[in-house]
């Protein structure tokens, strides 16, 4: 009969809490790459509207959480309900999060263009305990300031925001 070495569980659970994080900063090196910091102006308005949507969803307010989302998004969608069913049913971890720790948002050096694209990345964590990374991917708009045009939910494989 073969038998685990002691302390091979332990072991077990380090190694794949270390290839979550390798997983999460593999789906990150790209969005990090080509980054550079915000002013902090642009990163304040950023995590703002971020955290509006947050509070929209926790809310139930489908309308004022559609507000934040890019002309793009909206056009997808077409209207706030159908917008709102999508969140709450692909992405229940934004909807009301226990917990939010926000990054320091990054502005994309390949798009610094007349559009820059900027990644506004938050752990939230859920109603269960289980930590998400959610990264935020956010272009400014004339008359309407920074809304969000995307969002890519990753499992976290820290044990707790404390």
């Amino acid at each position: 009969m073969i038998s685990n070495p002691p302390g091979f569980g332990l072991r077990l659970g380090g190694l794949r809490r270390a290839l979550g994080w390798l997983a999460v900063l593999g789906l990150l090196t790209p969005l990090m790459a080509g980054a550079t910091r915000l002013s902090e102006p642009d990163a304040r308005a950023v995590r703002e509207v971020v955290q509006a949507q947050l509070d929209a969803f926790a809310a139930d307010d489908a309308e004022r959480a559609f507000s934040y989302a890019s002309p793009a998004i909206r056009a997808r969608f077409g209207n706030a309900h159908r917008f709102m069913s999508m969140v709450q049913g692909s992405y229940p971890m934004v909807v009301r999060p226990t917990a939010a720790r926000f990054f320091l948002a990054q502005v994309d050096r390949e798009s610094q263009g007349a559009q820059p694209t900027v990644t506004q990345t938050v752990q939230l964590q859920d109603d269960a305990g289980r930590l998400w990374m959610a990264t935020y991917l956010l272009e400014r708009h004339k008359g309407s300031g920074w809304r969000i045009s995307g969002c890519v939910v990753v499992a976290d494989g820290v044990n707790s925001l404390t």
